[in-house]
């Protein structure tokens, strides 16, 4: 399989999408932080010293998505329609758990939008506790559902 973000000389370039159909496209990210007992107390009691560890993690993700094409070099700027974030408390991590939902409707893919959401929803997470635990460990960043778009759909296994 050849990649497309090369041209035929090897050089990175941005892949022309122009031929490509206007689809709905969605994309589903996830990853975790991973972290002690006491330390997600503090984000289930409301005690973390830095305020609502859930929802400036929520936003900064949906941030994030709106900025992809800044941040990637070669991902196209996208009309984006919607961007969720959910935070979800775990136990038996014991941590959170972060799936971003990203949706579109145009020529090409959301995927790395829904990472760059959930990854940065987890680096805030990490920031607004590293005072209370520096050893905290953010992983599981990978796409679970793809859809839309002439390769269709992908769900992780």
């Amino acid at each position: 399989m050849a990649l497309t973000h090369f041209d035929s000389e090897g050089r990175a370039h941005m892949v022309d999408v122009s031929d490509k159909d206007v689809t709905d496209r969605v994309a589903v990210a996830e990853a975790r932080v991973v972290m002690k007992p006491e330390t997600l107390a503090l984000v289930t009691e409301g005690r973390a010293k830095k305020g609502d560890v859930l929802g400036v993690a929520r936003l900064a993700g949906i941030m994030a998505a709106k900025r992809t094409a800044e941040l990637i070099p070669l991902c196209h700027p996208l009309p984006i329609t919607k961007v969720a974030i959910e935070l979800t408390p775990d136990t038996t991590l014991p941590g959170v758990r972060i799936e971003a939902t990203v949706k579109t409707t145009g020529q090409t893919g959301v995927e790395m939008e829904a990472l760059t959401a959930a990854s940065v929803a987890a680096l805030t997470v990490y920031d607004m506790l590293k005072a209370a635990e520096k050893s905290m460990i953010v992983d599981g960043l990978r796409v679970i559902l793809k859809d839309g778009g002439k390769s269709g759909r992908y769900e992780a296994s």
